[in-house]
């Protein structure tokens, strides 16, 4: 009887446990099951900056995938917010976490669509001390099929029990990194900046309805979450445009991502 194609990489995934091949082995056993174009890996532990874990990206794509998006970027990404919930531990495709206006939005439209992918998947595994390590694999060409992703999820347990043993002192990274001058301070301002943005001139509440629209939410489920009429929604919108002397979320968002790297935002 023929072994599944996957057991010989699952073999080499359990070799390469507490070794620097083990990320490589993981990203070879998920590609037995499935073909994609780029793996990436991230820790997640609250708002701090996340921790890179391992890339296959070629280095042009690597400065938007990874060093852009450790820059700021990754606050509004649904992965990273759903991580931080957290969901369950599981196989998610992008669009089933992500806000119901995620794709007009200026996050989507100003970084995102800079990927250049059709889709991407996020195997979610939950560590010790409130981490998450979220596998994530994209496709430049077409979305995954129901029949791929199942057996992407399929796969799951041993990839849960391998970065269990691999990565399971995470937590202790990102405490380390903490103390780290540079990814101290990086980490503070953007927790500043997302918290602050527009100090002086906008109230908590405009702030939190910058937040959600920065996000990909309608009115209707900003409103949904902070429990007013999706009417008031706008017409706080209507009075942060106003206030910031702006006229679209286009320009919101660049506010926010020149707030993100220390510049005044007005």
């Amino acid at each position: 009887m023929t072994s599944p194609s996957w057991v010989a990489p699952a073999g080499n995934l359990i070799s390469a446990i507490g070794a620097p091949t083990f990320p490589a082995a993981m990203a070879a056993l998920l590609r037995s099951v499935t073909p994609y174009s780029y793996t990436v890996v991230f820790g997640f532990q609250g708002q701090a900056r996340p921790l890179a874990l391992y890339d296959d990206f070629p280095a042009a794509k690597r400065k938007i995938f990874v060093t852009d998006y450790q820059d700021g970027p990754y606050l509004l990404d649904p992965f990273f917010l759903a991580a931080v919930q957290p969901v369950a531990a599981g196989t998610y495709r992008l669009r089933d976490l992500a806000p119901d206006r995620f794709y007009q939005g200026e996050y989507f439209r100003n970084y995102y669509v800079r990927t250049g992918l059709a889709e991407e998947i996020g195997v979610f595994v939950a560590l010790p001390g409130a981490v998450t390590v979220v596998i994530s694999l994209m496709r430049n060409e077409k979305s995954f099929s129901a029949r791929e992703f199942r057996a992407i999820n399929s796969i799951r347990p041993v990839i849960e029990a391998g970065i269990g043993r691999h990565w399971g002192d995470l937590a202790l990274r990102f405490g380390q990194d903490a103390h780290d001058s540079e990814a101290g301070r990086l980490q503070r301002q953007i927790e500043h900046s997302f918290h602050s943005f527009g100090g002086g001139l906008l109230t908590p509440r405009e702030r939190q309805i910058v937040e959600y629209t920065l996000k990909g939410h309608s009115s209707e489920a900003t409103g949904r979450i902070l429990a007013i009429s999706p009417g008031t929604v706008r017409i706080h919108r209507r009075n942060i445009y106003a206030k910031l002397q702006i006229r679209s979320q286009g320009e919101l968002f660049s506010r926010f991502i020149r707030a993100l790297g220390g510049r005044p935002d007005r």
